[in-house]
């Protein structure tokens, strides 16, 4: 199956779970989502989430170093709850479209996600001083920190409601 080729897509029905599993540990959502969006763990698999724990000094570009304990249960909580880990609509689809390719520690990489978000404009997105990044999920996905990212509920700052 080639980059390009839409045929595993066209295979999901509408009525496939636009949303991911969103039980969010508190400590998580304190440690992680005091600098950036507090992603779902079930966005990447847990070999990408043991890459990110595993690199804190350098997460990105910034030190994200944790006192032990912290570090040891937010690793546990995001392994536990990984795409192949939980059983739910978008991690599912997440770990089927990307297929024997190997994962990269950024979800913008997943072929599912660069699936998704192919037909944006850098304009809507980067362009856009509102959202900027397109890691910047709940900029857009107004219920994504509730875990949906259901198409209907896209809202693009200076915008609008988004249909693809």
């Amino acid at each position: 199956m080639g980059d390009d080729d839409g045929s595993y897509f066209s295979r999901w029905s509408n009525d496939a779970r636009s949303g991911v599993p969103s039980k969010a540990s508190k400590r998580y959502v304190e440690e992680c989502g005091g600098c950036h969006f507090p992603y779902q763990p079930g966005l990447l698999p847990a070999q990408s989430w043991e890459g990110i724990m595993s690199g804190l000094a350098d997460h990105f570009g910034e030190s994200a170093e944790l006192p032990d304990e912290d570090a040891m249960f937010i690793r546990k909580y995001l392994l536990d709850n990984a795409a192949g880990r939980v059983h739910a609509g978008l991690p599912n689809r997440i770990m089927g479209s990307q297929g024997d390719r190997d994962f990269s520690l950024r979800i913008t990489e997943t072929r599912f996600f660069r699936h998704e978000h192919n037909e944006l404009p850098k304009k809507l997105v980067q362009e856009n001083q509102q959202v900027r990044s397109f890691s910047n999920c709940n900029a857009c996905h107004t219920r994504a920190m509730q875990g949906s990212y259901n198409e209907h509920e896209i809202k693009i700052p200076g915008y609008g409601h988004w249909d693809d």
